[in-house]
């Protein structure tokens, strides 16, 4: 996916070091990454990202630098294991994979791009399927003007997670959700709080009560509220909001004893039944970082519709819709 990439693309670009884009277009059977998985190849032989999870990012790394060094932009068919000896064991994923191999985007839909992920705007970006393969972009898919046949890909508005409470752990856990691609805001009434500095830089730290930013920032069914101040005047006014608006998960950090007196003071709260807690998912954790880790793997679960349970137990697919739509035009 283009979000994946483009600090990657971005900075090179900055640099004035050129970069190639290998995007997966289609494939004709299963596969380890989605269609839209994207690679980026930049002139000096480093790279990001992949196409198949491993199975054939060698081949591609060497198309894209071709393309560097003047070969022409193309769609490269590549099937994992293609390369094998006869003694070999084939690999468990056969699909032939498409890949668009072109150059990364001239300035203007560079810069629009950026624009857009850096202010979280909804963006569709497209890229033609034949040459010239020109790229164009817009807010919505139906005002982008890409050429036929193209692909296309929207990038919706990051999920967003509201944190209550600025403590270690609330910092612990924005730092997390930074690699999972989450808008993540630390609320706090406590000035001391907010004012301790251990909040990361790319979280929005915000000294207000939360019910009040709540009405003030109405959530969807994609985002997530986690209680966190372990303080009940602080926490209880954030779950009555949470839960009366429109976020898809609302939990609250607590042992399950002060889970218990957390619904015994709701009780009566209209959706109370959708508040998880304890937070998390049941990972046996101690550490700070590990409490992290189970409560966002749980926001990630819920997200994606997933019990998050051990994927050797299930037998839905291994990995989900992506939260972006993608798919050929014309």
């Amino acid at each position: 996916m283009l979000r994946e990439v483009w600090p990657f693309v971005d900075a090179h670009r900055r640099a004035g070091r050129s970069v190639a884009l290998a995007r997966l277009v289609t494939r004709d059977g299963p596969g380890a990454r989605p269609l839209g998985s994207t690679m980026a190849v930049a002139a000096d032989g480093t790279w990001r990202g992949s196409v198949s999870g491993g199975c054939v990012e060698a081949v591609v790394v060497d198309a894209a630098r071709a393309v560097l060094a003047g070969a022409e932009p193309h769609l490269l068919p590549v099937t994992p294991g293609e390369s094998l000896l006869p003694w070999e064991a084939t690999p468990a994923c056969t699909a032939t994979l498409e890949v668009l191999v072109v150059p990364a985007p001239p300035s203007a839909v560079h810069r629009a791009i950026s624009v857009g992920l850096r202010r979280d705007r909804p963006l569709a970006v497209g890229v033609g399927l034949r040459p010239p393969y020109r790229w164009t972009v817009a807010p919505t898919v139906d005002r982008l003007h890409a050429d036929h046949p193209a692909y296309v890909e929207e990038l919706p508005r990051r999920r967003r997670l509201v944190l209550v409470g600025a403590t270690d752990l609330a910092a612990t856990l924005a730092t997390l959700a930074e690699s999972v691609d989450l808008a993540v805001s630390v609320v706090d009434p406590r000035p001391g709080h907010v004012g301790a500095g251990a909040v990361p830089t790319t979280a929005g730290l915000v000294r207000a009560w939360p019910d009040e930013w709540l009405a003030r920032h109405p959530l969807g069914p994609g985002d997530a509220v986690v209680a966190l101040s372990h303080d009940p005047r602080i926490d209880d006014r954030a779950v009555r909001a949470a839960l009366a608006g429109g976020a898809g998960h609302v939990a609250a950090l607590g042992s399950r004893a002060t889970h218990a007196q957390r619904l015994r003071r709701l009780a009566g709260t209209p959706g109370l039944d959708r508040l998880a807690g304890p937070a998390g998912l049941d990972l046996g954790g101690r550490s700070l970082a590990e409490a992290a880790l189970s409560i966002l793997a749980e926001v990630v679960a819920v997200a994606n519709g997933r019990d998050g349970g051990r994927l050797r137990d299930s037998r839905l697919p291994v990995g989900g819709t992506p939260a972006f739509t993608a798919g050929l035009s014309g």
